[in-house]
């Protein structure tokens, strides 16, 4: 069985490569990024020669960012991507076309490429790594800062514009181009038949499959499920010629409002984290160190001048286009700088059509897995040389154990509404614990008199337990982050079916999705918005009885209004049709009240 112990020692090969060198690049700093390109480049075939044909690994190893596509489709939902599309097709597009005209003009007129090889070149430098800029991110918690909203954007537009780049390449190539225009449009109508039965499968086969499996109550057929879907979907994609990647985004995307998706993020979690690293360790693999070593000069100057050209546009573009600062679009053009996945995909393409001679392309490949690598030091120095140095927070031990007797009430979040809860609570002597992640929120809370209140993130399941939830009747959830306020309600809803949540809302679309989670929604500022407007009416020369009528009238109405757009709040323009039929109902309701105070005081 030669070919299995072939494929044992590959995985062995792999998996103590990536034990030795990622911990060792994460010690220094660098990242795991760089410690897995570090391990590739040593097992390849340019360093020990223990895997011998890396692009045997290759494809398996593109599942690493399928599956990476398919989280982040997971993480948005249709209603996010429609309000990131200035971003994504407006920044992302002038990224696109800004970089890769340049790139394709310097390659032009200094390099003296052929127009058409130009083109493939500058477009294809263009892009970026979507793997390697989200992984760089997600490593130093930098996904939801500005600029790591702007590069996800950029990020998704390149993701969807390699697709015409990569049918691009053969036209440019000026090869055989024969086929007819039946041909074409019978392949596009292949192209948009697959992305039909992805969405039509999201949409209404997937949900009550996700259902019969957990009743099953087995988390390997659970697991199977989830692999089934994004490997499925990324497989139908590469049949019809899309993005595999894509595909399985699209898949995730439509799945984002599911009652599922924590779930299946938690079972493709340990899969994407491992196959990416395969895929980085597959691109440091393919690097031809002998080419470094024979014209180290023409390598370094190619890979300087990549990131010399693409960091400065991406600055510009980060300002100009993504309003972001100096430091975060600095930031941004650093994640960017580097060549991407795509560019390997589609300069192999160019290869074999005879645009790049063997050795340019084994210069660009060495250009781009180098300019990965250079990234993760110029993010080090980055971080050294705009960022404040952040001291860590020592939290007391005493703030640390949780030490209580049965609460009946516990309490997420001790800013100023669990501080009001937790004051009314002790005066009635009901028992209660309250948690909080601020080490000066708790101090100032204890401060006055012993409040029961510790250290700890309520969206951690042993922290729930150590404040023995279970025997709670209440879950007052009153931090002010409106996704913590909705993962905590979905993890209590959870773990913890029988207890009654009451949560903080930021405004209607959070108080949706809180009651969509079982919990009885409070909107943070709307009775103080009743108040302030009860007071203005008296000051407008209402009597106190008219005033308390109208807002009595208001709150009744705005309860119902609620309620009814429940129903409907996915739908922005059925949503925004009964917000006006309520105003325009609301006006008729006042003129009567109005109308009838008049008659009684005539009578």
């Amino acid at each position: 069985m030669p070919h299995e112990g072939n494929l044992l020692q590959a995985a062995v090969v792999f998996l103590l490569a990536a034990v030795l060198t990622v911990p060792l690049a994460k010690r220094l700093q660098l990242g795991a990024v760089l410690g897995y390109l570090f391990a590739g480049v040593i097992i390849g075939p340019s360093v020990l020669g223990l895997i011998d044909n890396p692009q045997s690994v290759s494809h398996i190893s593109e599942l690493g960012v399928v599956l990476l596509l398919f989280i982040i489709g997971l993480e948005l939902s249709p209603r996010r991507l429609w309000v990131m599309r200035k971003s994504v097709f407006g920044v992302g597009l002038a990224q696109v076309l800004l970089t890769g005209s340049v790139i394709g003009v310097t390659a032009w007129f200094m390099f003296g490429q052929p127009l058409n090889s130009a083109i493939v070149l500058g477009l294809g430098l263009a892009l970026s790594s979507t793997a390697f800029g989200l992984q760089s991110l997600a490593e130093r918690k930098e996904l939801t800062s500005p600029h790591g909203r702007l590069a996800f954007a950029i990020l998704l537009f390149q993701d969807i514009a390699a697709i015409p780049l990569i049918a691009m390449v053969p036209l440019l190539a000026g090869g055989d181009h024969t086929s007819t225009a039946s041909e074409d449009i019978n392949h596009g109508l292949q192209v948009l038949g697959s992305i039909a039965v992805v969405v039509i499968g999201g949409r209404y086969l997937l949900r009550p499959v996700f259902r019969a499996v957990a009743r099953t109550g087995l988390p390997e057929v659970s697991t199977a499920t989830a692999l089934l879907v994004v490997i499925g979907t990324a497989w139908l994609m590469d049949l019809v010629g899309v993005s595999m990647a894509l595909g399985a985004f699209l898949a995730g995307l439509l799945l984002a409002d599911s009652e599922y998706r924590h779930e299946l993020e938690a079972q493709i979690e340990p899969f994407k984290g491992l196959l990416l690293g395969l895929f980085f360790i597959s691109v440091g693999m393919g690097a031809n160190l002998s080419l470094l070593l024979s014209a180290p000069i023409t390598v370094l100057g190619l890979t300087l001048l990549l990131i010399a050209i693409k960091l400065p546009l991406l600055f510009v573009v980060g300002q100009l286009a993504g309003g972001l600062g100096k430091v975060s679009a600095i930031r941004l053009g650093i994640v960017l700088a580097a060549g991407g996945e795509f560019a390997f995909v589609v300069f192999k393409i160019g290869r074999d059509q005879g645009l790049f001679e063997p050795r340019l392309y084994d210069l660009l490949v060495l250009t781009i897995t180098l300019s990965m690598a250079v990234t993760p030091l110029l993010l080090l120095v980055c971080a050294r040389l705009v960022s404040p140095k952040v001291q860590p927070v020592v939290v007391p031990e005493q703030f640390r154990e949780i030490d209580t007797d049965t609460p009946r009430v516990v309490i997420a979040g001790m800013g100023r509404m669990g501080q009001i809860v937790a004051r009314i609570l002790r005066a009635q002597n009901i028992k209660f614990v309250a948690l909080d992640t601020s080490v000066e929120t708790i101090e100032l809370s204890r401060s006055f008199g012993g409040v029961p209140v510790f250290y700890g993130d309520p969206m951690r399941p042993e922290i729930l337990s150590a404040a023995k939830v279970e025997q709670a009747e209440y879950f007052v959830i009153a931090t002010d982050d409106p996704d913590a306020n909705i993962k905590t309600a979905e993890l209590v809803h959870k773990l913890y079916p029988h207890i009654k949540i009451i949560a903080r809302a930021r405004n209607r679309q959070h108080v949706h999705r809180l009651v969509d989670l079982g919990a009885e929604a409070i909107r943070e500022t709307y009775y103080s918005s009743l108040e302030m407007s009860r007071r203005t009416l008296v000051g407008l020369g209402l009597t106190q009885a008219q005033a308390d009528a109208r807002i009595k009238r208001f709150k009744h109405h705005d309860e119902q209004v609620l309620e009814a757009q429940h129903a409907i709040y996915d739908d922005a323009a059925k949503v925004l049709q009964t917000a006006q039929e309520a105003r325009a109902e609301l006006a008729k309701l006042f003129e009567s009240d109005q109308l009838e105070e008049e008659k009684l005081g005539k009578v």
